[in-house]
């Protein structure tokens, strides 16, 4: 049965400098895929209304945390010791969210607490996978 972890946080929007707008999307964690963290952002700040979510890897956003990663698009990126900024690249433009660190460790810790780093392969179903990817699904 999957585990999953969820944590409100709050967050700021950069719209264009010094502009900023408050934000509270959910990071989520699930061992059905242990590798992946997820952005989830509410319906009422989307643009067509519906929830919308970023999923990235999990050591992303470990690596994110102790100085600049990410390639392709989601670069995450310490800005000062307190606050962590996640930039997330989409057809339509560059979304960029600062948040606490304090509360972007504490759900990783949580998710470690939940699934070790290195453990994961094992909740992995790779014959599923490859199956699946076989059905086209």
């Amino acid at each position: 049965m999957s585990k999953v972890i969820t944590r409100t946080v709050q967050a700021q929007l950069i719209a264009r400098p010094p502009a900023t707008r408050p934000l509270t999307p959910a990071l989520r964690y699930e061992t059905d895929d242990p590798l992946a963290v997820r952005i989830v952002f509410p319906a009422e700040i989307s643009l067509d209304g519906e929830e919308v979510a970023w999923a990235f890897s999990r050591d992303l956003l470990a690596e994110g945390l102790r100085g600049p990663a990410g390639e392709g698009d989601v670069h995450i990126c310490p800005c000062g010791q307190e606050r962590t900024v996640i930039e997330l690249h989409a057809g339509e433009g560059v979304a960029v969210l600062e948040f606490r660190a304090t509360d972007l460790s504490l759900f990783l810790q949580r998710s470690y607490d939940l699934v070790p780093a290195g453990a994961e392969p094992a909740l992995l179903d790779l014959e599923e996978g490859f199956a699946a990817l076989l059905r086209g699904v």
